[in-house]
């Protein structure tokens, strides 16, 4: 690695538009250029040449079905770069302009999905409850305790990787380390598929459902995320 070569890939991301893609597919799921043309406001002929530069430097991946391109994040790894780096911004928000717009932020910063697994205060309050439960330590870093690995092997797995079992992860909105890796993926995928936790419309904002409460209390105990 050398100082122009990293001076170039972080250049990538200096670019709204192209900023506004990766944050955007942090959702996990994979876009056509249209739609996120649309949700950056550029025509699509402009999105296309910013794809062209992120899936050139493996940022991206994209998949063609039919007439239509997809594209998603390259990997999990890449998630967390981005995220990292949200995390490091400096914690004043920018008002938002309308009550929509602030409607949808307030959601992010409850609960949300980074890239596949949860993340904003709802995240922040699962990984203090597996740690409650004996589950997780942090004691040396993230580690799963033989209590949690029994628990997790019980859980319908996420599809194998070479990234790690678990780690920290910096959340942007609480300045807290969420549950990341396999096992937050794990987790994730476990609530939403109980129906514990729903999507809240088509982007990257969660809830806990009715009767994901009283499972969730059952399960973790008590915490004012899904108690209220």
């Amino acid at each position: 690695m050398t100082a122009p070569a990293l001076a170039r890939f972080a250049a990538l991301l200096a670019d709204d538009t192209r900023a506004a893609f990766c944050l955007a597919l942090l959702d996990g799921r994979a876009w056509t250029a249209g739609e996120l043309a649309a949700h950056a406001g550029v025509a699509p002929a402009t999105a296309t040449g910013h794809l062209h530069k992120l899936v050139a430097a493996g940022l991206l991946s994209e998949q063609r079905q039919g007439r239509h391109r997809y594209v998603r994040l390259a990997d999990p790894q890449v998630a967390h770069l981005i995220e990292d780096l949200a995390a490091h911004l400096p914690p004043a928000p920018v008002p938002a302009r309308t009550l929509r717009a602030a409607t949808a932020s307030a959601a992010l910063s409850r609960g949300r999905t980074c890239y596949d697994h949860l993340a904003g205060a709802l995240g922040v309050a699962v990984t203090d409850a597996l740690e409650r439960t004996g589950w997780l330590t942090r004691a040396a870093g993230f580690a799963l305790t033989p209590a949690g690995l029994r628990w997790l092997e019980g859980l319908p797995t996420v599809r194998a990787s070479r990234r790690p079992l678990v780690r920290g992860c910096l959340d942007w909105t609480e300045r807290r380390e969420h549950v990341a890796g396999a096992a937050g993926a794990t987790v994730c995928a476990y609530l939403l598929g109980q129906g514990w936790v729903a999507r809240v419309g088509s982007g990257r904002a969660v809830r806990v459902t009715p009767s994901g409460g009283p499972a969730l209390t059952e399960l973790f105990g008590t915490d004012a995320a899904w108690s209220a």
